[in-house]
């Protein structure tokens, strides 16, 4: 019961990438992980397969309408590819499965990937919540917004490759709030970087003792390309502030509900 369940939730993360242009991360993480048994590290691989499929076809989609910022794409991108593949690659197969104790608790490598998870969520959501946001590039010059964007890319980039995330949920509070792009052109645009971001994430698992089952991640992909075309359609009848709205409360409710799970269940 709970494998069918989580096959219609695949399809809510195509949902959310299409309507936000991110959060399809936090839907893949939890689905994987409480509906699929499927250890947080493990997930994270699948995570990246899945949601850089469907980011990839909500992409192609937006290029298709012109509605993606390449030089902000490229500028974010190109530091936060290089970052991932690092994490993935050097950083993360040497990471103890136990990192301390906290007490009589043992603090485990899942355990804080889904913490740290968490409080960057919380993170992002109130900056999306609040009604009013100063872009950057309206108070600093452009080379310096640049550096500013490369410098989130990189962050971002490190994170993806630590949490498994495409890294929507902090993409695109900073395409909105550091950029000044409006949000229906923001969400291609983090498509089209989520997507580069986890399939260079995905190489990263090459040549890495990484279990996965691709018959699994294939028919979850195809569930939630689906979703990401219904979210297209669905995010025509909203305007830019309800979307930015939306990601922040739908991020922190999954923030919350992760934090719960995680320490009192």
């Amino acid at each position: 019961m709970e494998n069918v369940v989580g096959y219609l939730a695949a399809i809510l993360i195509g949902v959310s990438l299409g309507l936000f242009g991110g959060g399809g991360s936090i839907l893949t993480i939890l689905v994987l992980v409480y509906l699929f048994h499927i250890e947080p590290t493990l997930a994270t691989g699948y995570s990246l397969i899945i949601v850089g499929a469907t980011a990839l076809v909500g992409g192609l989609r937006s290029v298709w309408y012109k509605m993606v910022d390449f030089r902000s794409a490229v500028v974010f991108s190109v530091p936060s590819m290089i970052a991932i593949y690092l994490t993935r690659h050097y950083v993360l197969p040497h990471i103890p499965e136990v990192l301390g104790r906290l007490g009589t608790l043992n603090l485990t490598k899942d355990f804080a990937t889904m913490m740290l998870f968490s409080v960057l969520m919380i993170i992002a959501s109130l900056k999306m919540i609040q009604k009013k946001s100063i872009p950057i590039n309206s108070i600093r010059p452009a080379g310096n917004r640049n550096v500013r964007i490369a410098l989130q890319g990189f962050i971002v980039g490190i994170l993806t490759g630590t949490v498994g995330a495409g890294g929507g949920f902090l993409i695109l509070p900073a395409l909105v709030l550091l950029v000044g792009i409006p949000m229906e052109k923001a969400v291609g645009t983090s498509l089209i970087i989520i997507a580069i971001n986890s399939f260079i994430g995905s190489m990263g698992d090459i040549g890495t003792d990484s279990p996965l089952d691709y018959s699994l991640a294939l028919v979850l992909s195809a569930l939630s390309i689906g979703g990401v075309l219904a979210g297209f359609y669905v995010a025509r009848f909203f305007k830019g502030d309800k979307l930015k709205t939306g990601f922040g409360w739908f991020a922190l409710s999954m923030a919350v509900f992760i934090i719960g799970k995680e320490l009192f269940f």
